[in-house]
């Protein structure tokens, strides 16, 4: 009779004692879950991309965090029914080497991965270029990450390979218009008609970062003399801004009546 009580309470000992590692372990990683997203959303006055980045590396080490936790819950779990955990541990470290060369290309992503999110080399939403294609950058991982160009086609490129990269919207971008003008119109005329139209628009533009300033004569052509007109803009907003500048410079010159040359065929009737 006493041996089968002393049997029930080992037998109950190896359900209760797993359950409370478990119960505890859910319990730490709850604890530190909360106080790491605590400090994530803590930070305030962070530019989107800016909280993408700490959410993204705040994500990872709760994940870190969950293995490790779960790890060792293992492990005294198997020490409770008598496993030999040092050997499981020296176990693991061989088994940790294998997999590590096995999967070498991954780990480099991982390292490459970790390495972006921390040191911000470019976030989502900036605008780079690597080995020819040029796009939009709508991902990030560990592993890979992907880019989108203006038609709408997506790249994934593994990590370890993100290298020699071109990042456009790390400063602002310039905007440069050439418009061509008649020869025979008047330099001060075309000046003042450049300097009313630029103090209109200086308000107007809204990615400009600076006044719209104008180069001077920049080409003498055939047909025209070509003047430069240029501003300052946002990082990658310099093409919407440029065709906003057309538009309006061909206004004021139809406006000024100040020609802009443009190529003419003439055909002859063969009678």
């Amino acid at each position: 009779m006493f041996f089968n009580i002393f049997n029930t309470k080992i037998n109950l000992s190896y359900i209760i004692f797993p359950i409370l590692y478990i119960i505890v372990g859910i319990g730490i990683f709850k604890i530190l879950k909360n106080m790491i997203l605590k400090a994530i959303y803590r930070r305030k006055n962070l530019k989107a991309t800016q909280k993408q980045r700490i959410q993204t590396l705040g994500y990872l080490i709760i994940n870190i965090v969950k293995y490790i936790i779960v790890i060792f819950v293992i492990l005294g779990i198997l020490s409770i029914f008598g496993f030999n955990v040092k050997s499981i541990l020296a176990g693991l470290g061989i088994g940790t080497a294998i997999i590590g060369l096995a999967f070498q290309d991954l780990a480099k992503d991982i390292i490459a991965g970790f390495s972006i999110i921390t040191e911000g080399e470019y976030e989502i939403g900036d605008t780079i270029e690597i080995d020819g294609f040029m796009g939009e950058v709508i991902f990030i991982g560990l592993r890979t990450t992907r880019i989108r160009n203006f038609k709408g086609a997506t790249k994934i490129i593994a990590n370890h390979y993100m290298d020699n990269i071109i990042n456009y919207s790390d400063n602002n971008s310039l905007a440069v218009v050439d418009v061509s003008i008649a020869y025979e119109e008047k330099e001060e005329k075309i000046e003042d008609t450049f300097n009313k139209l630029f103090m209109e628009l200086n308000k107007k533009l809204e990615y400009a970062t600076k006044d719209i300033e104008l180069w001077g004569v920049n080409e003498l052509s055939d047909s025209s003399v070509v003047y430069r007109v240029a501003v300052e803009t946002k990082p990658m907003k310099h093409i919407v801004t440029e065709r906003q500048l057309k538009k309006e410079i061909k206004k004021a010159f139809d406006k000024a009546h100040i020609k802009i040359p443009y190529n003419q065929i003439e055909v002859h009737n063969g009678k």
